[in-house]
């Protein structure tokens, strides 16, 4: 069975495979297991289609994961290789018998290819189930945080944790982090009486259950800021303390507000299952191993011993909350052990008053992936997720982007007892010093003696502030092609190719040109900084290598350990996603699932890199494989035999993923197309829109008529109109438009009448495009009002919400003419908004969610999304040309000009600690990985997690 949640808005959605069972194989390995999906997808990447492409779509999952529910009973069989019997949903008869680790093999497999599935513990998730006399918990949100009753729902809010910590002496102010807990465990428990919700099922479940989301945020920069390592006992075991008196107190809290306004409907029921699963968060508080009540997998308790590393410091334990200092210093004196005795103090508390009036709530906390709001919050790190890199930059308001240290850094180093003096030089070591001066090798008297003049010089002086290669400053944007060609003799044809290296043709080395981008642009990491103690390394490790030559990162079992200090105090689950090198094996995906369940975790999701679509190879973003050509020849081989033949495998698909650009020719319309025409009125204007679509309903062209005007403008909108019209008709996506036109300020504008969901418009193009945009691309987000809520009285169709309403005759959408009078044989069917046909607004008759078959569009773009194109394509690109390829052979690119600078784009992130991937908001290429998706550094747009 397959339980899915599908968010409204950008979609993200989570397919849940219940415990193997015979129909379960399938959508194990579904996100690579069609050899000719697979076969597509190097001709996909070549194409540059944007993510929102019909056909890039068609051939990735995209924001949807697959998660596999296991049980234990199953990871059992799998450890002592029996067999398990795949039986079939309905019947429950036992379709086939297979060892339980062939099918452990396929989901490891699957995971390793694909990042698909994740795994979610179905034993150790219901053995925490705080209502099971209201049913089994079966599924999550797309993020794997959320873990309750299928229809219910909770409202998150995330604390920043290093707002907590006294810069000047390292203290951590647990008083005012009990005091926000208990706080925001109030202002959530008025949302959820506030709250709105989708359906009548959801709105009843989640107002009896009152599910809360309290989390955390900026662990990683906590740690980090108070010269801790994220793999380390005492990190841990501080995630461990913080994430119990979270819990603990937002439970104390909720006993108090039970005492006052009842506990929650469903809790009678409940209540000793409730009360035993306290029980067990309490005796994980006071560390210990074993004792806990109807537990499969007994979790990781707190580490009291690494809380206790510092003398404890005195402190009155009082009643009332807030009594006592808590220091907790990021050197010398740590005094962990208060953080101890303040979390087994808080689930005293919650344990007793829960005892006297039950809780107000049935669950209070989870770690959310805060991918949004981190940036509201002025975070450096998310959720519970570490630091990506150790320098950051910032986008600036006019362009470029300026280089940062990560702020953690000079208060981890002063933590750690470095001087001023030693901080700077490794700050500078960093960061760069972002001048010539005194830079190995290439410098201003070198480039003297090269022919560069002192005015060139200087420009090259001015530019090195915001650079991050001092590639990309010697070109011929900043010295002149003139300069270029005729001081410095560099041949003209060659400017413009990216790949042609200025330093390298003035006869620089590969090691002077290294040595002076670590001088002037930094190296991005302190390994081999100045005065850094080895034994201090650990503290600044990120997710990923830093820089160019950082080799360090965290471990996978690191992030796994660090989830399991925290999970015995969470009521859900911890939304994250673990990141793994392109290398690791699928044996390493298998022992990490397992080692995640042995530790007590709810749920895992891995990702290797360049396991998805989206994700470029790594082969191709690392280094210029001229520079490497020898080091790669001398690892493959001393590489095994199944090693070398996936690095073949790389190479030749990426060699096939290169393809010649190519102009593409104008698509016309057929003679006789369908479309609509929506008539308002614009600032009292009468505007008419009319549109031509394409047979598979992407639109073609576009005609504006207004005919009260005078003739100049109405003539000016008509050949607007047939400029827009050959755009599309040439591939122009509407994207493209929407984004240039709306919002767009000048005479005719204001108030829009007879438009259903557009009421306000700023200019006649702000109009037009606003509509093209609700109609064709589903951007809800530029309306005013959806049509289904037109009315007061819209509460949405109660129990009918969901379901297929009853068939009934096109005539209203369809053209009648366009059919030609058939359309008794056409029916509205389908339901939800979802399935309405974008190309046509909908009347308010119509509110029962209907549509038309055939008639939608989510294309917005000439270029066609057919898959058996691609597929025609993939077939004549054959594979003698891949067959040639030797290893040895000299990487010649195929590429046009923008995949080479698309490439270009993709390294220079990947090295400044991104993932690669250019934002589908803001089109700048800081995607970071979080949680199960992917958030933008510079606008904060995610890919479906909050």
């Amino acid at each position: 069975q397959q339980v899915a949640e599908l968010a409204v808005e950008r979609i993200a959605s989570l397919c849940i495979v219940d415990r193997p069972v015979g129909d379960a194989i399938v959508p194990v390995a579904y996100a690579h297991a069609d050899p000719a999906t697979r076969a597509l997808v190097p001709l996909v990447r070549s194409r540059g289609l944007g993510e929102r492409h019909p056909a890039r779509v068609a051939m990735e999952t995209g924001a949807r994961s697959v998660a596999s529910a296991v049980d234990d009973a199953f990871l059992q069989a799998v450890e002592a290789d029996a067999e398990w019997n795949l039986t079939w949903r309905l019947s429950g008869k036992v379709a086939r018998t297979v060892k339980a680790r062939d099918l452990w093999e396929k989901i490891g497999y699957a995971a390793w290819a694909s990042a698909n599935p994740g795994i979610q513990y179905h034993t150790t998730i219901n053995d925490w189930h705080t209502c099971p006399a209201a049913g089994p918990i079966r599924a999550s949100n797309p993020c794997s945080e959320y873990m309750f009753l299928d229809d219910t729902a909770c409202n998150l809010a995330s604390l920043n944790l290093l707002q907590f910590r006294h810069a000047e002496s390292g203290a951590f102010d647990v008083e005012s982090y009990e005091h926000a807990v208990r706080l925001w465990t109030l202002v959530l428990e008025i949302s959820v009486l506030m709250a709105q919700f989708p359906s009548r099922e959801i709105a009843e479940l989640s107002y009896r259950y009152r599910t809360l989301g309290l989390g955390y945020a900026n662990i990683g920069g906590l740690l980090m800021s108070s010269g801790i390592a994220y793999d380390s006992d005492e990190g841990r075991a501080l995630c461990g303390a913080l994430s119990a008196i979270m819990t603990g107190v937002a439970y104390a809290t909720s006993a108090e507000m039970a005492a006052e306004r009842g506990a929650f409907a469903g809790y009678a029921p409940n209540a000793e299952h409730m009360l035993r699963v306290i029980r067990n968060h309490r005796r994980a508080a006071y560390g210990e191993a074993a004792g806990y009540e109807a537990l499969a997998t007994a979790p990781v308790p707190l580490d009291l011993a690494a809380l206790a590393g510092g003398p404890p410091s005195p402190r009155s334990r009082g009643e009332g909350w807030g009594e006592g200092p808590s220091p907790l210093r990021a050197s010398g004196e740590r005094g962990f052990a208060s953080l101890a005795e303040r979390a087994r103090a808080a689930w005293d508390r919650a344990l007793d008053l829960g005892q006297k009036h039950g809780y107000r709530n049935a669950q209070v906390s989870v770690i959310a992936p805060t991918g949004t709001i981190v940036l509201v919050m002025d975070c450096d790190t998310t959720g519970i997720e570490p630091d990506f890199a150790l320098v950051k930059f910032k986008k600036l308001a006019g362009g470029g982007y300026f280089k940062i240290i990560n702020r953690a850094v000079p208060e981890a180093l002063r933590a750690l007892g470095y001087s001023a003096a030693e901080i700077a030089e490794m700050e500078a070591y960093a960061v760069g010093h972002a001048s010539l001066r005194e830079a190995p090798g290439i410098n201003a008297a070198s480039l003297k003696a090269k022919g560069f003049s002192d005015e060139k010089i200087a420009a090259i002086e001015a530019s090195l502030a915001s650079a991050f290669d001092i590639k990309f400053v010697f070109n011929k944007w900043t010295l002149g092609a003139d300069f270029l060609t005729e001081a410095l003799k560099a041949p003209a044809a060659k400017l413009d190719e990216p790949a042609f290296d200025l330093l390298t043709f003035l006869g620089f080395s590969k090691a002077e040109i290294e040595a002076a981008n670590i001088h002037i642009c930094g190296a991005m990491t302190l390994e081999g900084a100045p005065h850094l103690k080895s034994e201090h390394l650990p503290v600044f490790d990120c997710a990923n290598p830093c820089g160019r030559t950082g080799k360090r990162f965290l471990s996978v079992d690191s992030h796994i350990r660090m989830m399991a200090a925290a999970q015995p105090f969470i009521s859900g689950a911890i939304s994250k996603t673990i990141n793994m090198p392109n290398e690791a094996s699928v044996e390493d995906c298998k022992q990490a699932y397992m080692l995640s369940w042995r530790l007590g975790l709810k749920a895992n999701a891995l990702y290797r890199d360049g396991s998805k679509l989206s994700q470029p190879l790594s082969a191709q973003l690392i280094e210029d494989e001229a520079d490497e050509e020898e080091d790669q020849l001398e690892k493959l081989i001393a590489a095994t035999a199944p090693a070398r033949a996936t690095q073949v495998a790389e190479r030749v698909v990426e060699r096939v993923v290169e393809r010649i650009e190519r102009l593409r020719d104008r698509e016309r319309l057929p003679d006789r197309r369908k479309g609509y025409t929506q008539k308002a009125i614009v600032g009292g204007h009468k505007v008419y829109l009319r549109t031509g679509e394409y047979q598979d309903g992407r639109i073609g062209e576009i005609f504006i008529d207004m005919h009260k005007e005078g003739a100049a403008f109405r003539s000016l909108m008509n050949n607007f109109a047939i400029a827009i019209s050959l755009g599309l008709q040439y591939g122009v996506p509407l994207e493209e438009y929407v984004d240039a036109f709306t919002f767009t300020r000048f005479e005719p504008a204001g108030l829009v009448q007879g438009n259903d969901t557009i009421k306000n418009a700023t200019s006649i193009l702000d109009y037009v495009f606003r509509e093209l945009a609700i109609s064709y691309l589903g951007r809800n987000d530029l309306a005013h009002v959806s049509p289904e809520d037109i009315g007061f009285d819209a509460m949405g169709r109660g129990h009918d919400e969901g379901k297929a309403p009853e068939g009934h005759s096109a005539k209203s959408v369809v053209s009648n003419g366009y059919v030609r009078s058939k359309t008794d044989k056409l029916m509205l069917v389908g339901g939800g908004a979802g399935d309405e046909p974008t190309g046509f607004a909908r009347r308010p008759e119509a509110r029962g969610g209907a549509s038309v078959i055939g008639l939608g569009t989510r294309g917005a773009t000439a270029l066609k999304g057919d898959i058996a194109e691609f597929a025609d394509e993939a077939g004549e690109a054959g594979t003698a040309e891949a067959g040639a390829l030797a290893w040895g052979a000299p990487a010649a690119r195929a590429g046009g000009a923008a995949a080479r600078r698309e490439a270009e784009q993709k390294n220079a992130a990947r090295m400044k600690g991104y993932v690669g991937e250019a934002c589908p908001e803001c089109g700048n290429f800081t995607m970071v990985r979080n949680g199960t998706c992917l958030k933008c550094d510079t606008c904060g747009a995610t890919t479906g997690c909050s």
